[in-house]
């Protein structure tokens, strides 16, 4: 089958694309799936060049260190063609969506997670296996395109939201709004009926409004001198970096805050005086519990929600997709598109 391996930590001389690996047999409780489309996510590049690790931790993925070679790939939209002794064959056929977050393989202890295309094999691939429970039938008239850009952003973005208690009425500041899941997030918190701020690049404000959003901040500009303190309700961020200390100073007392992402940079400054005399609540986001990537496929099938497509690319175009989406010149999701 045509794959792309990562070779090792590093930059895009890493990724192999190959057309001989070894189709993957699924084991007992597991499912087979032919890959039509897998979108392209920052957890794809971090893992490549081991943004995970810490200084004095040698594993560069999700739970450690990785074995290589290794096929990425954290979105996964295909059909299942084969089940493992332990699932039901009439399975077969079913489109699905793969979780990224996986519960099952880590054995569905809380807190506890395996990641599609990390800690194994994942989507960047004409074949993939995962556990039964982890693929999602669904059913829409969605192109399998479109469905590929949903399951890292979209169920990273409806955690975050899930996980602060996102309300009707909460004035809530998307930061990276005009990504993968900075555009997931705005989407989905209007449909939770927030009144939504978001940060984005002034080239893009016109897209990302048309998303939902009841504003659009350049992301340039001092949201403090912008909005006054204690404004927010709720900040949804996967930025971070240099604007971090206005974020505290932003919030209302008891506001909220959420993280699943720090792209401009993991380390902040924290005035705790901020945190603890206005009551804050600061929460990361990654472990997914029951009932998030289920809350997805509903809002699919109801039509309550639709992807933003920027571009897409062959499989074999992977470098210069991973080109694409670290130059930010655009809106929504690349998908990579599989051979037939």
């Amino acid at each position: 089958m045509a794959a792309v391996y990562l070779r090792g930590y590093g930059d895009f001389d890493q990724l192999d694309y190959v057309t001989d690996a070894p189709v993957p047999t699924p084991g007992p409780d597991d499912v087979l799936i032919k890959v039509a489309a897998a979108g392209i996510n920052n957890t794809d590049i971090n893992t490549r060049i081991g943004w995970y690790a810490r200084d004095d931790d040698d594993g560069g993925g999700w739970a450690g260190d990785l074995g290589f070679p290794r096929i990425q790939g954290a979105d996964c939209c295909g059909h299942i063609v084969a089940t493992g002794a332990n699932v039901d064959a009439k399975r077969v056929g079913e489109r699905v969506l793969v979780t990224t977050m996986q519960r099952h393989p880590a054995g569905d202890v809380p807190w506890k997670t395996t990641v599609f295309g990390s800690e194994y094999n994942g989507g960047f691939a004409q074949y993939a296996t995962t556990h039964h429970a982890e693929a999602f039938a669904v059913k829409c008239d969605w192109t399998d395109i479109e469905l590929a850009s949903i399951p890292c952003a979209y169920s990273t973005a409806e955690n975050m939201l899930q996980r602060i208690g996102l309300g009707r009425g909460d004035t809530t500041l998307i930061t990276g709004a005009s990504g993968g899941v900075g555009s997931a997030a705005v989407q989905l918190a209007k449909r939770r009926g927030a009144h939504v701020i978001a940060v984005s690049g002034s080239a893009k404000a016109a897209a990302v409004a048309e998303l939902g959003a009841d504003e659009v901040v350049d992301r340039n500009e001092d949201l403090l001198a912008r909005f006054g303190e204690n404004a927010i309700d709720v900040i949804v961020d996967i930025v971070a970096g240099p604007a971090w200390q206005q974020f505290t100073r932003l919030l209302r007392v008891g506001g909220r805050y959420v993280t699943a992402g720090a792209i401009a940079g993991p380390i902040v400054e924290l005035d705790i005086r901020d945190l603890y005399l206005k009551d804050l609540t600061l929460k990361g986001s990654t472990y997914q519990e029951e009932g998030v990537f289920e809350n997805l496929i509903g809002y699919i099938e109801a039509g309550e929600i639709r992807p933003v497509i920027a571009a897409t690319y062959p499989l074999s175009d992977i470098v210069d997709a991973q080109k694409a989406f670290l130059d930010k010149g655009y809106v929504g999701k690349i998908v990579l598109v599989h051979p037939t």
